[in-house]
């Protein structure tokens, strides 16, 4: 079990009252990060993998200098607001600068990651709504065309003050220079953090609206991450390779400050991290070589390993693979534990909680279809449709209340259906908590499509739908996708006498999405939309027909076109498919031909013989 700067687990604590302070005695996240430092000086925090090439070495840093590394930043953006709140936003990849800006940012200040996929128009529209007086981003680079933007975000948001680049660029100064010119050893300016001090704005997609910006405070920062460390045993011996981005709060917190807070290193995976196919082409190579005991990927990056071969590369380091940011089918699961001999944890998490609800925790045992137990000193229930609390395996929607639940939404008018007057909120996940506490998630309430573990607001390619003249009706939701987890689909239907085309829609929605990966792969036209009673699109049964269509493809792309037909349905607890087997065609041959077909997915499926039901 982990040792928290000489505290001890919060594991044994769950189920009965003990002083908080016990449990977590810092107060803020720069406080917590020094007295790991001072505990572990030379140990590695830090390490980054600058090439796939082999031949290169990596880079890194021990606790004692990445500390050191944070004091800079903080000293420099404290200087740079001259008097103000550092209001620090972020455009960077999985860097190491990256870590040292969030974390510096958070102790000067108030910090904000943004998603440098995003648009340049939606990135302005962060930076205005965080009120950020300075930017830091990535400088020139072969790799990633971040920083093209950076000049028109300047002009178009005249509250930024300051524009560091990392790896610089001309006319603007370079982040690594001017963090040299800063002291290390010892903060330069006097603040007093709380449990309840604003660190960080994160975006979130929501299901209406443009994105909202989560607020975090110092305290469910360190809740999460060291819930997080306590029930994933990390001590300082592990060695954890994260290429999340920190725009992402799984990659800031759930398996990067936990990491740190015990002590651990942190391994990254060049700037493209898991989209490096160099890099996951050698990635067996690069965990043999760095003795990695974490890895750390959401589903579909698991499913892309399992067409790599370990063979031949030590990996009795790794004691765990860690997933979350979107379902788990339990099927890749399996087939991931089979290939690897590696066992899977499983986490589920909200931006708005600081990245966790639940673990599955390794001091417990693993039940499949498990979201784990919950963080310590956290409640997770489901309640019914009446308001009502939910009995032990009774599905409902889940929500939770604990210290690693935010304050809410900077406009407080957004907290409606997602944060509650007494501190709970409702995470819009379909689920039940048996009777020893174990969540599972069998469903989703809300709409946001989840594409590689990036949230994706359907509304926003609803609105560029219906933009157009011809469009009467739009609905966005996500179709089953083996890498993804699920790519964003749009269903029209149009104005009496209109006529349009699928693709000429789908290219018109392109110009009006500020994010790339919410550009829908198709676009199709029906005559009537489902709806319920009162007329609202019925969501469900679009996702269902989605399903569908997809899986008939796979069908039909296995050869198993005339000997198997498809029926997916919606329920509350989400889409379920049948495969019915026509008579004669070998059910044994078919269903594991089915089994090997549906291991990526996460979608509840039975094969039928045909006349059986």
């Amino acid at each position: 079990m982990s040792n928290f700067a000489g505290v001890p687990s919060p594991w044994p604590f769950m189920g009965r009252e003990r002083d908080y302070a016990e449990f977590m005695p810092y107060r803020g996240v720069y406080e917590a990060l020094d007295a790991v430092a001072r505990r572990f000086p030379d140990r590695r925090a830090l390490s980054f993998i600058v090439s796939a090439d082999p031949r290169e070495a990596s880079i890194g840093w021990t606790h004692a200098q990445f500390i050191g590394r944070v004091r800079r930043a903080a000293n420099l953006f404290s200087t740079l607001a001259d008097g103000d709140v550092p209001r620090v936003a972020m455009l960077l990849p999985a860097v190491p600068q990256a870590y040292f800006t969030l974390f510096g940012a958070q102790t000067a200040g108030i910090v904000c990651p943004i998603n440098y996929l995003l648009d340049e128009q939606h990135i302005a529209d962060l930076l205005r709504a965080s009120c950020a007086n300075i930017l830091v981003a990535l400088g020139p680079n072969p790799d990633l065309d971040i920083w093209p933007r950076v000049p028109a975000l300047v002009r178009s948001c005249p509250g930024l003050r300051h524009v560091l680049a990392v790896g610089g660029a001309d006319g603007f100064g370079d982040f690594d220079a001017a963090c040299d010119g800063m002291p290390g050893d010892a903060l330069g300016f006097e603040r007093t953090v709380g449990e309840r001090t604003l660190a960080a704005l994160f975006h979130t997609g929501g299901t209406t609206g443009a994105p909202k910006l989560a607020q975090h405070t110092h305290g469910n920062q360190l809740h999460a991450a060291w819930g997080a460390a306590s029930m994933y045993a990390m001590t300082e011996r592990d060695v954890v390779i994260n290429a999340f981005p920190l725009f992402h709060v799984a990659g800031a917190f759930v398996f990067g400050l936990s990491a740190l807070l015990s002590g651990a290193e942190v391994v990254l995976p060049t700037v493209l991290g898991m989209r490096n196919h160099d890099f996951v082409g050698r990635y067996w190579s690069f965990v043999e070589r760095h003795e990695i005991t974490l890895l750390t990927a959401v589903p579909t990056v698991l499913a892309t390993l399992l067409g790599t071969d370990a063979a031949g590369h030590d990996r009795s380091s790794v004691r765990a693979a860690l997933t979350g940011g979107s379902p788990l089918p339990l099927e890749l699961a399996r087939a991931f534990e089979r290939k690897f001999d590696i066992e899977l944890r499983n986490i589920l998490g909200m931006t708005e909680c600081a990245g966790v609800v639940s673990i599955e925790a390794f001091e417990v045992p693993r039940v499949p279809g498990s979201c784990g137990l919950a963080l310590p000193c956290t409640e997770v229930k489901a309640v019914g449709d009446d308001g009502a609390d939910c009995m032990p395996g009774e599905t409902g929607i889940l929500r939770l209340r604990g210290p690693n639940v935010g304050p809410g939404y900077t406009d407080p008018a957004r907290n409606e259906g997602t944060f509650t007057e007494d501190g709970w909120l409702i995470t819009g996940d379909i689920g039940h908590v048996d009777d020893a506490g174990r969540v599972f998630v069998t469903g989703r309430a809300k709409d946001v499509i989840i594409r590689g573990g990036h949230n994706i607001d359907p509304q926003a390619i609803e609105e560029a739908l219906l933009s157009h003249p011809a469009v009467s009706v739009a609905a966005a939701v996500g179709e089953p996708d083996e890498y993804a987890g699920e790519l964003p689909v749009a269903f029209v239907s149009l104005k009496p006498g209109a006529a349009v085309d699928g693709d000429v829609l789908k290219r018109f929605a392109e110009a009006r999405i500020a994010e790339r990966p919410a550009f829908p792969r198709r676009v199709d036209i029906v005559a009537t939309l489902p709806s319920t009673a009162i007329g609202k699109v019925y969501k469900p049964a679009l996702r269902a027909l989605a399903a569908e269509r997809v899986l008939r493809d796979r069908v039909a792309g296995a050869g198993l076109a005339s000997a198997v037909d498809v029926h997916a349905l919606d329920a509350h607890a989400g889409i379920s498919v049948r495969f019915l087997v026509a008579p004669g065609a070998g059910e044994s041959g078919v269903r594991e031909a089915i089994e090997r077909m549906m291991q990526p997915f996460a979608i509840a499926y039975e094969v039928v013989p045909q006349g059986d039901g």
